[in-house]
């Protein structure tokens, strides 16, 4: 999502550099790019207007010009100004309820019971709660079932009454999960195909029997400005306190994410951004922003390392990566810890200046990992602890174990040494670039 807009910004960007200073006149085509951008990711025209309004009141303002550069001082306004408009502050979801009721309500394939379940799935797994999954789609076909069938996949009970009444349901669960330690309560109401009057009652019939501390709304972000309809309808209804964009790694322009917060007030509290049961990330303005802008979102990747490698064992492989003590079985090890965290090519999507060096468009292929797995795992220990005694014997037999080539062996012993004299560099304050 966001990289036909940023690349548009990015454009609009370098049009400025060099320039002694900004003035009206010579960034009025950046704006002009930036406009046209923004449109066609389908931001709404009033959100346009009132954005490009405000960035060229900024950029003009005598107190920040003196200040920065240019280009350097376009990028701060625009940055800032998306902040703003993706809400600003991170909203949080709230935890410290007894238990904690969530409401998810939302339009029929919008993703919303499979949004139930990767919720649950990051309460536990970040916030260490246990979760209690509450089935209250008694009239879509298997809409049940499909919950159960998650809860299987999870290990995350689910509660269900069948085919009666979902206030009833909802009531009974949550006196459930009291008598059985439950902290955290994600209730998955029947979609609906439009803001449908009989069963927005059933919400907020619903609603007053369990008094939520959370009631998000589940939005498909490849609806477009429609959303904002959808949104205002069931807030009139509820009082929705977030909202969920699902589906943002599909062919979305992204332009939602820009409009829901100013023209609705309601915080984009996650996103959805795989259909994997663990692809559901929070909402961070800012780190949002920074993408669009292709200035990279380090503490992204930082906290999906934190989830999966703990700190003693990062702080193990980086002292032997910087003595130059890194061997072959450490790489194993780094590279299963590595498959943990995702695809790839979405952690190096996150890296800095990733579009412009065009590593947003890379392709990993998983059986390329899995190829140099099998050249390691066909050497002896003492081997991938020693890679200097690899003579030409030696990786015949590695080449012939592993059903690979003697070349795919020099050339994965060629870039490992690559890898440890850089990581020794960088570790020693010296970069090699």
């Amino acid at each position: 999502m966001f990289e036909y807009m940023g690349d548009r910004i990015s454009k609009a960007v370098k049009n400025i550099r060099g320039m002694g200073r900004i003035t009206e006149d010579n960034i009025s085509d950046a704006m002009r790019e930036i406009r046209v951008a923004l449109l066609e990711a389908d931001v709404n025209y009033q959100v346009v207007k009132e954005f490009i309004n405000s960035v060229k009141e900024k950029l003009l303002g005598e107190e920040v010009q003196k200040s920065l550069k240019p280009d350097e001082l376009f990028i701060k306004v625009l940055k800032d100004e998306l902040v703003a408009l993706l809400g600003g502050d991170y909203a949080p979801l709230t935890l410290d309820g007894k238990p904690t009721i969530l409401l998810l309500c939302g339009l029929q394939g919008s993703g919303k019971t499979t949004t139930a379940g990767k919720l649950a799935n990051l309460v536990r797994k970040k916030h260490a709660k246990k979760p209690l999954l509450v089935a209250c789609d008694i009239y879509r076909p298997a809409a049940i079932e499909q919950l159960q069938t998650l809860g299987k996949q999870l290990n995350i009970e689910v509660y269900t009454e069948g085919k009666n009444n979902p206030v009833e349901i909802a009531k009974n669960a949550i006196n459930y999960a009291k008598e059985n330690h439950y902290d955290f309560i994600i209730i998955d109401t029947a979609g609906r195909l439009q803001i449908d009057e009989n069963l927005m009652q059933e919400l907020k019939d619903i609603s007053a029997e369990v008094k939520p501390q959370e009631t998000i709304l589940v939005i498909d972000a490849m609806m477009g400005q429609d959303a904002i309809n959808v949104i205002n309808g069931f807030n009139d209804a509820l009082i929705l306190t977030g909202a969920i964009l699902t589906k943002l790694d599909g062919d979305t322009k992204g332009g939602v994410a820009l409009s829901v917060r100013h023209l609705t007030n309601v915080p984009i509290k996650f996103v959805g951004d795989s259909e994997k049961l663990d692809g559901i990330s929070e909402f961070y303005p800012e780190r949002m922003a920074e993408r669009i802008l292709d200035m990279g979102d380090i503490l992204s990747i930082a906290e999906k390392v934190e989830s999966v490698i703990s700190e003693e064992d990062a702080k193990f492989t980086a002292k032997r990566m910087q003595s130059g003590k890194f061997d072959l079985e450490d790489f194993l090890s780094t590279m299963k810890q590595i498959k943990k965290l995702g695809p790839l090519e979405k952690i190096i999507g996150m890296l800095p200046q990733a579009r412009k060096m065009g590593l947003n468009n890379i392709s990993i292929n998983p059986k390329d990992m899995a190829h140099i797995e099998a050249i390691i795992l066909s050497m002896t220990p003492k081997e991938r602890r020693n890679p200097d005694i690899l003579k030409a014997t030696r990786k015949q037999r590695i080449a012939k174990g592993s059903g690979r080539s003697v070349e795919e062996v020099n050339r994965l012993l060629k870039q490992f040494e690559e890898m440890k004299v850089m990581m020794k560099q960088i570790g020693n304050g010296k970069m090699p670039f």
